[in-house]
C-alpha cells in the first residue's frame, strides 16, 4: 500500500510547490535543485558516435611532444585550450557554492565558461550572487550568460551587464519543456526573436540545444536570421528526457530516452554546410580526450563539457576536477602528437573514417 501511495504523494507535493509558492522564483530554484540531483542519479547512456569515428596512428609524426600548440581564440580573445565549461546551473544558494567552484577552474585553466540559465533573475533579484560569483572567480576570463530563446532585448542586455559578459547563449530546449508539466507548449515565433536579440545585444549569441543537437536545417535557419555561432550540445550527454523523468513518477517517457542528433553525427552535417563565419561548439557527451581531438578532427571550432566536469567537482572538489581538466588536456596533447599534428589548424586536417552506426547515418537518409 506504502508503495501506491509514494507516487501519489509525491505527485500531490509537486503540486503544491508549483501552484502555492508565492513566488514563481521559489519554483525555478526547487526545479534547478532537482535538475542536479536527477543528474547526478541519471543511469542512461546515449551514443555521441565518436567511437564510429577512426583516426589512425601515425608512427613517424616527425614532430615532439612539447612542440605540440593548443591555442585557439574564442571571440576574439586568445585561449590555451579549445574548451569550455559549458552552461549548468544557477539561481540557489546551493548552486552558487557550484558556480563559485566553477568560476574557479575556469580562471586556474583559462577556459571559457558559461552560466545556466539567468531566467530566474526575472523574478528572484536574490539569485543574482550565485551568477556573478563566477565573475569574481573568474575577473579576466570569457564568461557567457544564458537565457531562454523567448527572451526580450532588455532581458538580454541585463545578462550580459550582470556577468560583464563576452557573449550570450540562447538556449533551445522544446523536448526539455514539453516533458515538464510546468514547461512551455508555445514555440512559435521564437526564430523572429532570436533574430531581434542578435540585432539588439552587442556581444555575439550563441545559441545552443540542451542535448538533442542541432539539425542542419535548423542550423541554416539560425544562420539566415544573423547567428554566426551555435553549440550542437548533440546527443550522448545529459539526458534531459531521463532527467525529467525522474521528476514525474507517475509517467514514463523512457520510450525517448534515445531522442535526439548524435554529437559526432551533428558535427559533421553542421560542418558540411559550409557556411562562411561559422563558429561550431561540439558539445554532449564530451568525456575524455578522444572525444575532444574527434570534435577538432570533425571541424569544431570549440569543444565544451559540462555533465563530466560537474560529476568530478560534486563527488570530489575543485582539486579532483582540476586533476581530471590536467589529465584530459594532456591526452589530447598525446593524441595529437600520435597524430602528427602539432596545432589545432593541422589537427582539422587529419583524415578520418566513420564506421559502423555513423556510416550508416552519413551513407543514408537525412535526419
Amino acid at each position: 500500500m506504502a508503495d501506491f501511495f509514494t507516487p501519489l504523494l509525491l505527485k500531490i507535493f509537486k503540486v503544491f510547490v508549483v501552484h502555492c509558492c508565492y513566488k514563481e522564483g521559489t519554483v525555478r530554484k526547487y526545479r534547478k535543485q532537482e535538475h542536479i540531483d536527477n543528474f547526478l542519479k541519471a543511469k542512461h547512456q546515449g551514443n555521441t558516435l565518436f567511437d564510429d569515428i577512426f583516426l589512425s596512428h601515425n608512427a613517424l609524426p616527425e614532430m615532439n611532444f612539447d612542440e605540440v600548440d593548443t591555442r585557439v581564440s574564442y571571440l576574439g580573445k586568445p585561449l590555451e585550450f579549445p574548451l569550455m565549461i559549458n552552461a549548468m546551473t544557477g539561481g540557489t544558494e546551493f548552486t552558487y557554492n557550484i558556480n563559485r567552484d566553477l568560476g574557479a577552474l575556469a580562471h586556474r585553466f583559462k577556459l571559457p565558461i558559461a552560466v545556466g540559465s539567468m531566467t530566474i533573475l526575472k523574478e528572484d533579484d536574490d539569485a543574482r550572487s550565485s551568477f556573478t560569483v563566477v565573475r569574481e572567480e573568474n575577473p579576466h576570463g570569457i564568461i557567457l550568460g544564458n537565457l531562454n530563446a523567448f527572451a526580450t532585448a532588455e532581458d538580454a542586455k541585463r545578462a550580459v551587464d550582470v556577468l560583464e559578459g563576452d557573449g550570450l547563449q540562447i538556449h533551445l530546449n522544446p523536448g526539455q519543456e514539453l516533458i515538464q508539466e510546468e514547461g512551455d507548449r508555445q514555440f512559435y515565433g521564437v526564430l523572429k526573436n532570436i533574430e531581434r536579440l542578435v540585432q539588439s545585444v552587442e556581444v555575439p549569441i550563441i545559441v545552443k540545444e540542451v542535448g538533442f543537437g542541432l539539425s542542419p536545417q535548423v542550423i541554416e535557419s539560425l544562420y539566415g536570421v544573423g547567428v554566426r555561432h551555435v553549440d550542437l550540445s548533440g546527443f550522448g550527454g545529459t539526458n534531459f528526457f531521463e532527467v525529467e523523468n525522474m521528476r514525474l513518477p507517475h509517467r514514463d517517457y523512457s520510450e525517448l530516452f534515445n531522442w535526439g542528433i548524435p554529437t559526432a553525427y551533428g558535427l559533421i552535417r553542421a560542418k558540411e554546410l559550409d557556411l562562411e563565419g561559422l563558429h561550431i561548439t561540439s558539445s554532449g557527451g564530451i568525456r575524455q580526450g578522444l572525444d575532444v581531438v574527434k570534435s577538432l578532427v570533425l571541424g569544431a571550432d570549440l569543444v565544451a563539457m559540462s555533465g563530466e566536469i560537474l560529476s568530478y567537482l560534486v563527488h570530489g572538489n575543485l582539486d579532483y576536477a582540476s586533476e581530471y581538466l590536467e589529465d584530459l588536456i594532456h591526452k589530447v596533447k598525446i593524441i595529437m602528437t600520435l597524430l602528427g599534428a602539432k596545432n589545432i589548424p593541422e589537427l582539422s586536417q587529419v583524415p578520418w573514417k566513420a564506421t559502423g552506426k555513423l556510416r550508416d547515418l552519413l551513407e543514408g537518409r537525412e535526419y
